[in-house]
Order: structure tokens, then sequence, then C-alpha cells
């Protein structure tokens, strides 16, 4: 992304919505597989087995697009912690400089994210001791947790980037801020 004392360039509008649907493209795959999550908390709220939960939590990982695009990676926690870490070192920046109005949107986007990566980790940390009855007591409700907050959050954060996004002609890179 091209940059100067304004921030980026800006294409015309038409042209340009293609930033805004790549991002919601991203969201939805989140909300999907988040879809499986509530269903699995569900499950484990029915009394599922520990294999039964964790061959869910397989399942989860093997049959989403995300998973097989990073067939390598930990699990759904660290695609949404590498998501958000992006958007935090590289988007939100950029966001900044180009929109300065917006600075407590990102200022909140940010803090969803932190509250969002407490969940992920304690959701990592629970799904680990599944023989316990309290583990799984507090794996759904940190489950439906994750879902409502990180819902929530997609969705304001779609709406409140919209109009910037809109407005770029490429996603920022890490070289672009300065």
């Amino acid at each position: 992304m091209a940059t100067d004392q304004e921030g980026p360039r800006a294409l015309p509008h038409p042209q340009s919505r293609g930033l805004i649907r790549q991002l919601r493209w991203v969201h939805d795959m989140l909300r999907r597989d988040l879809a499986a999550v509530r269903e699995l908390a569900a499950r484990v709220a029915d009394g599922a087995s520990t294999a039964e939960v964790r061959g869910g939590l397989r399942d989860l990982q093997s049959r989403s697009l995300l998973f097989q695009l990073r067939a390598n990676c930990l699990g759904y926690c660290q695609i949404v912690h590498s998501h958000h870490g992006h958007e935090d070192a590289i988007l939100f920046p950029a966001v900044r400089q180009a929109a300065p109005q917006l600075s407590a949107t990102v200022d909140r986007l940010e803090a969803d994210h932190r509250v969002v990566s407490a969940l992920l980790d304690q959701v990592e940390e629970l799904a680990e001791d599944l023989d316990h009855q309290g583990a799984r007591a507090a794996i759904v409700v940190a489950l439906t947790r994750l879902s409502t907050d990180l819902l929530r959050h997609l969705e304001f954060e779609e709406e409140a980037l919209e109009p910037v996004l809109n407005s770029w002609e490429r996603w920022p890179e890490p070289s672009d801020r300065s």
C-alpha cells in the first residue's frame, strides 16, 4: 500500500469493495467454525465422553478450510490468535494512519482481541483436562463466551472498518508502516 502523509492511496469506491469482502470471507470461516464449537460445547454439556470431545476437536481441525490451508497449524485457537496478531501489528496501525477519527474504534477492537485471546487460552487449557467434571463445565462456559464475544467482535469490526477498507486498493504490509 502506498502511503504518504495522508495515509493509504484511495481508489474510487466501486473498485475497492474487495478488501471488505476478503475480511468477511475470513470472518465467515471463523463464524462457521464457531458453530461447530458451539455444537461441541453442547455435547460436552450433555455428557460427551472425553474421547468424543477430543475427536470433535480433531474433526473441527480437519474439515475447516483454514485448517486445510494451514495443515500444520496447532488448532483453531492459534488461527484466531494469528489473525488478530496480524490485525494488531499491521492493519490497525494503517487504519489509525488513514483514518485518525477511528482511533477509539481501533482501541476497542484491540481490547476485544485481548479478551478473545484470554478466552482462547482458557479453552486450550481446559481442553487438556476434560476428564474432570469441573473442567467440562468450565469449557462449556468458555466456549459459549468465546462464541458470543468473537461473533460480536467480528460484526463490529466489519461494520467499523468497511469505510476505510473500501478506500484501499490492497492490504497494508509491514513495510507500509513508517
